[in-house]
């Protein structure tokens, strides 16, 4: 009776696993656009506090989503695209982001994210534009 009740239990934990989900790029499809994910230093993700995950091609997608569709949901992650490190996802309240002509996301707003303030600078020096935290972010990409 015991083992039932352990495994139980151990079903129940991992049933209830709330954590960023790898991005299949090439398949995994965009939730806001329906654009296939292909782009690893512009890809965004959504997690749910109920571990429902959804993906973006552009962190500008995942930006309206949040504005037109999730405006009550609690979300337990909101990740963004490393532009320096494909593939790494990282906090997008803690990234720091540069909207610059010189450096094109997937849907036009040219937009990418750097792990830190101090990354972003960097980029700024070589591809000009202007930086942006999560807050600023926001209203620079505010739906009407």
């Amino acid at each position: 009776m015991k083992i039932l009740q352990l495994l139980f239990v151990s079903i129940l934990f991992a049933a209830c696993n709330v954590s960023p989900q790898p991005i299949n790029y090439g398949i995994d499809s965009c939730h806001y656009c329906n654009m296939t994910i292909v782009d690893k230093q512009h890809a965004a993700q959504l997690v749910t506090s109920k571990g429902r995950a959804y993906k973006y091609d552009a962190i500008e997608c995942m930006v309206h989503s949040l504005q037109d569709e999730f405006k009550s949901t609690d979300m337990a992650y909101k990740m963004v695209a490393n532009f320096n490190n494909p593939g790494e996802l990282v906090n997008a309240s803690e990234a720091s982001y540069l909207v610059s002509e010189n450096l094109q996301s997937p849907m036009g707003a040219n937009l990418s994210a750097f792990k830190n303030a101090e990354v972003s600078k960097n980029a700024q020096e070589k591809f000009t534009g202007t930086i942006y935290n999560w807050e600023k972010l926001q209203q620079h990409l505010k739906l009407p």
